[in-house]
């Protein structure tokens, strides 16, 4: 049977492939993960979780985003005039009027966590993105209106603020310290019921689902349903230890287990939204998959590749001015440790490189013919340099675009394009275009609406190169094409 992810507020569904069986080899080797024996005390009793959920309702606030619909033109020829139109003195077949259209405004609903007493609230990028009202309200039903601060598609998290004094939080904890087995509450609003608490344990940490560019999910069995995207993951002394972002569900509704983003990813990025507006990721520049995988595709084809560990992360390639490349990793290296603390599978290395920015100093150890090398190395962003990056600004772009009308789609024979309607000195202008130039692809990425060129632009700024490379044509159907690089003043 297939299985499916969906996201929760959005309902969209993921195909993921099941998990790949553990690799067993016959000796095991020397240089596997180290492991840690500790003498653990089992608890016996009742374990209380009133305080915990006292404290968390007051904190978790229902989210309500309204996105506009968008207007648009459309050329309206009345029937009638094909037939009457010399009747009433018009000319046969009718001239056309432009009419606009309105698309319906879209609704949906979440949920956040205030983590400031001024009013900074934490929640999932899918929850907010593409807002263009954002309504907040607390579990005391006082409502505030609410702004985004800043949005990370990569791992799923959107900071907001809303204007308030004292409001009640909750304080952070550190995920790390969560063990398999430990009791959780899931704090949010499913099905527009507010202020629900459901509990249960901690099932997995470090899962990875393939639906976000980076991602460690500490996986639960505390109930989550629609709604429950951007509530808390709370501890049983009342500390945030997750935000809910996924449910699995073959169904759409709850079944069993549910997914958060850590906080110890959280935080980072939350530091970097409130003082960028954009996430400093730091890099370091391999390509790769977990060695148990790595091994079982080995098998299928019959080879029984010995690296040395059964666990960690195989690297299969390197990028070219990256940390790694420095580092003098090569492919076919498995790496086994980042500072001091063994990395098991990908997850957990993506969990611990997103606590960083670029410029920050790392150890990392790998395996390379069963022979371990470690090195003291300097991160770097996707561009390979250490810089901070800075949020894009669409303003310094300098121009207005809109969708190509209808009539001129059907003109050029086109079925999309952006038209350039204004434009003044800036990266654009220098670069070529004009006003009415159309625009057709970005990066190869078709611009139907701005949204698709607001996205393009963003893309681009994350990329190696931070280049724009645009199609267009010209108001007489002639083809052009235009670079822009966005490190340029």
């Amino acid at each position: 049977m297939k299985k499916t992810f969906l996201f929760i507020l959005a309902s969209s569904l993921i195909a993921c492939t099941g998990n790949a069986g553990t690799s067993a080899n016959s000796e095991a080797s020397s240089f596997a993960a180290p492991t840690t024996t500790t003498t653990v005390t089992p608890q016996i009793g009742y374990v209380d979780l009133t305080y915990a959920a006292e404290q968390s309702v007051n904190a978790v606030v229902y989210i309500k985003v309204t996105q506009m619909g968008k207007t648009h033109k459309v050329t309206y020829r009345d029937p009638f005039a094909e037939f009457f139109g010399d009747f009433f003195g018009a000319p046969r077949g009718g001239t056309g009027q432009q009419r606009e259209y309105k698309e319906p405004d879209r609704r949906g609903s979440g949920s956040g966590v205030i983590i400031s007493t001024d009013g900074y609230i934490v929640t999932n990028n899918h929850v907010v993105a593409g807002a263009d009202e954002i309504l907040v309200k607390l579990n005391d039903n006082r409502e505030f209106s609410g702004r985004i601060v800043g949005l990370d598609a990569n791992t799923d998290l959107a900071l907001i603020k809303i204007e308030g004094k004292d409001l009640p939080t909750l304080p952070i904890g550190n995920s790390d310290d969560l063990k398999i087995g430990q009791w959780v509450l899931a704090v949010g609003n499913p099905f527009n019921l507010t202020s629900t608490v459901t509990a249960g344990i901690v099932s997995a940490k470090a899962r990875s689902l393939g639906a976000n560019g980076i991602e460690s999910f500490i996986q639960t069995d505390a109930a989550i349903n629609q709604g429950n995207s951007g509530g808390a993951l709370v501890n049983a002394k009342g500390e945030l230890v997750g935000i809910n972002a996924m449910l699995y569900s073959q169904t759409g509704s709850y079944s069993g287990y549910g997914f958060a983003i850590p906080t110890t990813i959280m935080t980072k990025v939350v530091d970097d939204l409130k003082a960028y507006g954009t996430v400093q990721r730091a890099v370091l520049g391999v390509t790769g998959g977990d060695v148990s995988n790595y091994l079982d595709s080995e098998k299928a084809k019959g080879n029984t590749p010995d690296l040395g560990t059964l666990t960690g992360i195989w690297v299969n390639s390197i990028s070219e001015n990256s940390a790694a490349s420095e580092a003098g990793l090569q492919q076919g290296d498995v790496i086994i440790q980042i500072n001091d603390k063994a990395v098991h599978k990908m997850s957990e290395m993506q969990e611990l490189l997103a606590q960083h920015r670029p410029g920050d100093k790392i150890s990392i150890t790998w395996l390379r013919d069963k022979n371990k090398h470690t090195k003291t190395i300097t991160l770097k962003n996707n561009q390979g340099s250490t810089k901070l990056m800075q949020e894009v600004d669409l303003d310094e772009m300098d121009v207005s675009l809109e969708p190509l009308p209808s009539e001129e789609k059907s003109r050029l024979g086109i079925p999309y394009g952006l038209v350039v309607k204004s434009i003044r000195s800036g990266k654009m202008q220098k670069a070529g275009l004009s006003k009415g130039t159309i625009i057709i692809a970005v990066n190869d990425v078709i611009m139907n609406t701005t949204d698709n060129w607001e996205q393009a632009l963003k893309s681009a700024n994350q990329s190696p190169d931070r280049t724009l490379w645009i199609k267009a044509i010209a108001p007489s159907g002639r083809k052009q094409s235009f670079v822009i690089e966005l490190n340029e003043d």
